[in-house]
């Protein structure tokens, strides 16, 4: 990883209180875990200290993994960029998706942010990068396994 990665302010603070419980409150558990999973004499066949160890891999894992991604985040307040029209990374965007005249909201944000069902969406994604740089009013076409969809873009908010 030698590029930066860009995450929302909202991302990175959900990143760093993730890491925080992971240090403060998970591994002390599994060590106390192993710890007495051990007292419990061999240790070759003692299912719980085996289930504690593994468990201690995935938490290590996971701190490692976190500890990278912040190391090398962009960070990008949107709340700094105004009242533009225009969207950009960290932007929710209003659209009216004009093959089935619903509307619908997203926000583009950092790939470990995306989250679909609550209306997240990767700033790789192909509707993400079909939006960016485009303004409100305009329509735009997004090619999706399903089809080509068109979405015009109805309202662009920096929260």
């Amino acid at each position: 990883m030698s590029m930066k990665i860009p995450l929302t302010a909202r991302g990175a603070q959900q990143l760093r209180d993730e890491l925080r419980r992971l240090k403060s409150q998970d591994r002390p558990r599994i060590i106390q875990a192993i710890a007495e999973a051990r007292a419990h004499g061999d240790l070759r066949e003692n299912a719980e200290y085996h289930a504690a160890k593994e468990q201690q891999g995935f938490v290590e894992a996971r701190i490692k993994d976190i500890e990278g991604k912040l190391s090398y985040a962009q960070i990008i307040d949107v709340t700094q960029f105004g009242t533009g029209s225009k969207v950009i990374f960290g932007a929710t965007v209003e659209l009216h998706d004009t093959l089935e005249g619903a509307s619908i909201t997203w926000r583009i944000v950092g790939e470990d942010e995306a989250d679909i069902k609550i209306g997240l969406i990767s700033v790789g994604s192909p509707i993400a990068r079909a939006l960016i740089g485009k303004l409100e009013g305009d329509t735009v076409e997004v090619k999706a396994p399903s089809g080509t969809r068109s979405y015009e873009i109805l309202a662009v908010r920096y929260e």
